[in-house]
């Protein structure tokens, strides 16, 4: 009986040994990957960094203006410029349709004004 219960004990200890062995190995090959993950990502950070740069220099408001004047003859205009006052529709006229007129979808943007000095005198919003 010693003999039989002996023998189950070595079989189970020799079963929990292969039990571990298997974890370890698992372990150690998740462990590899888990480095070459890291160190694709470290790769792919460093790409992602190289194109946010060449982004920021494609991008920048400089060339993509030097890209409008060289190569669709654009200027830098302002939009007050583009059309004249006295063809808009004056307010609360009788609505004329402007069909085919330059000015179907116009919009004025001004420019702000620059801030005037101070002259020592009460400004009129006082």
């Amino acid at each position: 009986m010693i003999r039989i219960l002996n023998f189950f004990c070595v079989a189970l200890m020799g079963f929990a040994i292969l039990a571990l062995y298997h974890v370890s190995e698992k372990t150690r090959v998740a462990h590899m990957q888990l480095g070459q993950v890291t160190t694709q990502i470290a790769r792919e950070r460093g790409a992602i960094g190289v194109l946010e740069t060449e982004w920021q220099h494609v991008a920048s408001p400089e060339r993509v203006q030097q890209l409008a004047q060289s190569r669709l003859g654009m200027a830098d205009s302002a939009s007050v410029q583009l059309s004249s006052f006295e063809q808009l529709p004056r307010r609360g006229a009788d609505p004329v349709p402007l069909g085919n007129t330059p000015v179907h979808n116009a919009s004025a943007q001004v420019p702000a004004a620059a801030p005037v000095p101070d002259s020592g005198q009460p400004s009129p919003n006082m």
